[in-house]
């Protein structure tokens, strides 16, 4: 999966960029949440980030993360981290809040093992914290010290700042992980659920360099931890299909819309949705469609 670089973050939010801006060396930024949102403003995409993000959001959300969608509601401190994809779904009008988003090369010096360190940004950990309105007040008033921090020409302002967010991590450890999980009418369809999920976040297929990598039944369940058979069972009873039915459909779809709407050509299309070799690619198009990939081109 492509992950979003900072250069791209700001031509996407703000169709600028910063004159600091050398991840090499250490970036960091903050914003009002309000500040980011106009007309034109593009929808948060899934996808992973190159850079660190912590983020204070009120209202109803819902925050795709990893294999996860997690209902968020009242405010909610959030942390991100370059090894997870993940976007959110706003389900209020409450759009208030703040974020920052900073690399690793940022705190270097504070923690020799890496940012990893922190639990809310190790593999596999939970990354929301709920707030209530005492605990609100206070991380608010950190995140508005960071922002007269960043306007201000104090020559040691980025060491008061990476003190404000070495405390925004601790205090969020001192209250217990949120996980509302969305809840499934049983194991088999939340399986399914989870399934279909991980499945569309593979596309669209943006670049040729960009690949499919879930291909099979077996990748699946081994992304969801659970025995092949009991994924294929789970889906042939809540859908009718096969799993590999399900990959194939998709697949096709996706061939069909890079065939139409790319001049790439057809091994690039093929290598990109998981296919070796061209007359791999070829063979899969003719069978589910009775026409190769060169002729529905061309049709």
């Amino acid at each position: 999966m492509v992950s979003e670089t900072l250069e791209e973050f700001y031509k996407n939010k703000f169709d600028w960029l910063p004159d600091n801006l050398q991840q090499n060396m250490g970036h960091f930024n903050v914003f009002r949440i309000e500040d980011c949102i106009g007309p034109n403003a593009k929808t948060v995409t899934y996808s992973r980030r190159s850079f660190y993000k912590i983020s204070l959001m009120h209202g109803d959300n819902i925050i795709h993360y990893a294999d996860k969608s997690i209902e968020l509601s009242g405010t909610s401190l959030m942390f991100f981290s370059p090894n997870v994809p993940y976007t959110f779904e706003r389900m209020s009008d409450d759009r208030t809040g703040f974020f920052c988003i900073f690399t690793e090369a940022f705190f270097t010096e504070r923690f020799r093992g890496g940012l990893s360190e922190l639990p809310m940004f190790s593999l596999g950990a939970k990354p929301v914290y709920a707030l209530n309105s005492e605990q609100s007040d206070y991380v608010s008033g950190l995140f508005v010290k960071m922002l007269n921090e960043i306007n201000s020409e104090y020559d040691f302002k980025y060491e008061l700042i990476r003190n404000y967010v070495t405390e925004l991590a601790y205090y969020a450890l001192k209250t217990q992980p949120s996980e509302n999980v969305y809840k499934h009418p049983d194991a088999k369809s939340r399986i399914t659920s989870v399934f279909t999920e991980l499945l569309e976040r593979q596309f669209p297929i943006e670049t040729p360099a960009q690949r499919f990598a879930l291909r099979s039944a077996n990748d699946f369940a081994q992304r969801l931890s659970v025995h092949v058979n009991h994924l294929n069972r789970a889906i042939r009873e809540t859908t009718g299909k096969t799993t590999t039915d399900h990959i194939a459909e998709r697949l096709l779809s996706e061939a069909k819309s890079l065939l139409r709407h790319t001049d790439w050509n057809i091994s690039e299309i093929g290598y990109c949705l998981g296919f070796e070799e061209a007359t791999h690619f070829n063979n899969f198009f003719k069978k589910q469609t009775q026409q190769t990939p060169s002729s529905f081109r061309n049709v």
